[in-house]
């Protein structure tokens, strides 16, 4: 009966801070697609995961966030387009990276670009946003709704 009990208010704890797995594409096109039939915003995250320190912020303070993983799962399309220098990565996305990074100016990282599902471009944030998940979301949500 403890035992019952034990697992019960596990389950119910566990429920509470349960939220949204989100998943970060690596291919762009796909994930263009998927945003237009889904209607979503896409997030095009250019970044340099492995040594980029405000990359690797970005990551922990606002992505990893329960808030922003939430939103995103419910309102985006996420793109990770990474440029690691000890990370293996596929010739195919390196290429894709690197003609997506000179599509759209990246001229360091992390820059952030935002599409419509039709795929025009509504937003550009360069550098590092500071103030966790909060200030994201909210020019995310302005972009979403205009």
């Amino acid at each position: 009966m403890k035992k019952l009990f034990f697992l019960s208010c596990l389950f119910l704890i566990s429920c509470g801070f349960a939220h949204a797995d989100i998943t970060w594409l690596t291919d762009y096109n796909a994930a263009k697609a998927k945003a237009k039939s889904d209607n979503k915003l896409v997030l095009l995250e250019f970044t340099g995961s492995d040594w980029c320190g405000y990359c690797k912020r970005m990551q922990a303070e606002i992505f990893a966030k329960p808030q922003f993983q939430d939103y995103a799962a419910k309102n985006l399309i996420l793109v990770e387009l990474d440029f690691p220098r000890a990370k293996p990565q596929s010739d195919t996305v390196r290429k894709q990276n690197m003609q997506l990074a000179n599509e759209y100016d990246v001229e360091g990282f992390p820059t952030t670009i935002v599409l419509t599902p039709d795929g025009k471009r509504v937003a550009n944030f360069f550098g590092y946003i500071e103030g966790g998940p909060e200030p994201l979301i909210a020019a995310l949500e302005k972009l979403r709704k205009s």
